[in-house]
């Protein structure tokens, strides 16, 4: 049973199972998490974790069980639907155009939330609905401190920048819980304190946060409580303080990492 902690629930996976063929990437999996947190799940890689984050944001449907999203089942949805309710993904790889300036990027994250003819756009009709548009962009780069980039291509930007750019995408699509897949890899040890500043502003707005990372030190520092994978099943759950000292957690994955 996903442990009641007394807040309210954005999103509660129950007993989720996902088969490929005769592989079992998850394995009867329940958690719940609550409104206004930043939840990390961790785990070796191969423990299921990207696997539970596509099963949550419907690129993969569950073989069993259900995924609900503030009370209404979400399993099985499309993508764009369940990014319509509020639940949007970042991606490992930074997915940006990086042919298009900055503002541009995050134009289209406006346009994909709004599903807006894209023809349309291009031809400058339908302008109430681009000028909102490109308001909520001016609103999105201020937050994440790109205002100053707004006219450089994304493929000229540093890695610090991409990864919040790759937010401020997300975030034009309005969500209210971001799933975040391992946002500080390969990030030095500045660029990883201004992306923990900055999702703990993102949570600070309003938006709950679940994220996928092997940084110990960023998920320790950022995150409430924990929800610790390990060949497809759920093996602990608890805040910092009690991960770090779980013997199961310290021998599957943690080692000499406290």
């Amino acid at each position: 049973m996903a442990e009641d902690r007394g807040g309210t629930a954005i999103l509660e996976v129950s007993h989720v199972t996902k088969r490929f063929g005769g592989l079992t990437a998850l394995d009867d999996v329940t958690f719940r998490v609550e409104e206004g947190e930043i939840r990390g799940l961790i785990g070796p890689n191969g423990a299921g974790k990207s696997t539970m984050f596509k099963n949550i944001a419907g690129f993969y449907t569950p073989s069993s069980g259900d995924i609900r999203y503030r009370g209404q089942s979400i399993a099985g949805r499309k993508p764009h639907n369940i990014a319509e309710l509020g639940v949007v993904r970042t991606f490992q790889e930074t997915t940006l155009f990086q042919e298009l300036c900055v503002f541009d990027n995050v134009l289209v994250g406006c346009h994909i939330r709004a599903r807006s003819n894209l023809v349309a756009a291009i031809l400058g009709l339908d302008r109430g609905r681009q000028r909102a548009a490109r308001d909520k962009v001016d609103e999105v780069l201020e937050f994440m401190g790109l205002e100053d980039r707004r006219h450089q291509l994304a493929s000229e930007l540093p890695l610090g920048s991409q990864r919040a750019l790759a937010i401020a995408i997300a975030l034009a699509c309005e969500p209210k819980l971001l799933l975040m897949d391992e946002p500080f890899a390969g990030m030095n040890a500045e660029e990883t304190r201004h992306m923990m500043n900055l999702t703990r502003r993102v949570r600070e707005s309003g938006i709950s946060v679940v994220l996928v990372e092997h940084d110990m030190k960023a998920v320790m520092g950022l995150c409430g409580y924990l929800t610790v994978l390990n060949f497809g099943q759920l093996l602990a759950e608890g805040t910092p303080e009690e991960i770090r000292h779980d013997d199961r957690v310290i021998g599957a994955y943690l080692g000499g990492v406290r």
